[in-house]
């Protein structure tokens, strides 16, 4: 079996789901990173990108591992959607990357001291008389810009009595943000686990679907050993199913991972212990 070296400790959760069972199949399969370049389109050296999280894998390159070694290649599929959503999302967008110096033109004027704005000032000789304005033209109306203002606070007012981000975990819809382990984004509060604490459930059906009141996500992926506000969810919708996953603690224990498989293979899934696209769709139905 293959020596891997650690994953960067900045990789994704989502993204290091995808590398780890993409290192379990070519494991199993006893092929080596040669082997994998001859029998498939993608070079030695991509393989060795892939499996150590330095690059996100292509889409066909998961399927043809996959396929080599005998697996499941819609679920493969399925985990590298969201590793490729958080991979995208963890890039900077193209204003903050840094862009190369240009020469200046030509045409341009001497260039500005640094620490100063504006053009550089003429001789004294060459100064342009400042014509003089009156008081009515500096004025500036303000009718318009206190409206504008009155605006924005009444539509920030309403989006925060929608959203109620400050609720505890009984009744409040902690959003997309909380779907993975880790800190939760946006409004939503972060996940903190305190030995002992345990948290409520209150599932309901909502548009045709069940949800328990901590976390609307349907993608994120949960493995041994995840934890936050999905992780509630995903212990309460077992709980609802039939399938005992011990306390509702927002950890992924032992317990947890066999209630979910029992889950898995009632559902007729694999039973893998692992929460994914498809395993969602059968707690919430």
């Amino acid at each position: 079996m293959s020596r891997w070296s650690g994953l960067p400790v900045s990789l994704d959760q989502r993204v290091r789901q995808l590398v780890v069972q993409l290192r379990r199949l070519k494991d199993h399969s006893g092929l080596s990173l040669a082997a994998l370049a001859a029998r498939t389109s993608y070079s030695k050296s991509s393989w060795e990108r892939y499996l150590n999280g330095k690059k996100l894998p292509p889409a066909d390159a998961v399927a043809a591992l996959a396929r080599l070694c005998g697996a499941d290649v819609t679920r493969l599929l399925a985990l590298h959607e969201v590793a490729a959503q958080a991979w995208s999302a963890g890039r900077p967008p193209l204003e903050a990357r840094p862009r190369e110096a240009r020469p200046p033109s030509p045409e341009a004027g001497p260039p500005v001291p640094q620490g100063r704005s504006g053009p550089p000032p003429r001789a004294a000789d060459d100064r342009a008389p400042v014509p003089a304005v009156s008081p009515a033209v500096r004025q500036v109306p303000l009718g318009p810009l206190v409206l504008g203002a009155l605006a924005v606070l009444v539509v920030a007012g309403v989006a925060l009595l929608v959203l109620r981000p400050w609720q505890d975990h009984t009744g409040a819809w902690r959003g997309a943000g909380a779907a993975l382990a880790g800190p939760a984004s946006g409004a939503a509060a972060e996940f903190t686990h305190r030995p002992g604490e345990t948290f409520g459930c209150r599932v309901q059906r909502r548009d045709g679907a069940l949800y328990a009141g901590h976390s609307r996500t349907d993608t994120a992926v949960l493995g041994s050993g995840a934890e936050g506000w999905a992780v509630v969810e995903a212990q309460c919708l077992l709980h609802h199913q039939g399938y005992d996953p011990g306390a509702v603690d927002g950890i992924v224990g032992g317990r947890t991972l066999r209630a979910v498989k029992r889950l898995q293979a009632g559902s007729g899934l694999a039973t893998d212990g692992i929460v994914g696209p498809a395993t969602w769709k059968a707690l919430r139905r």
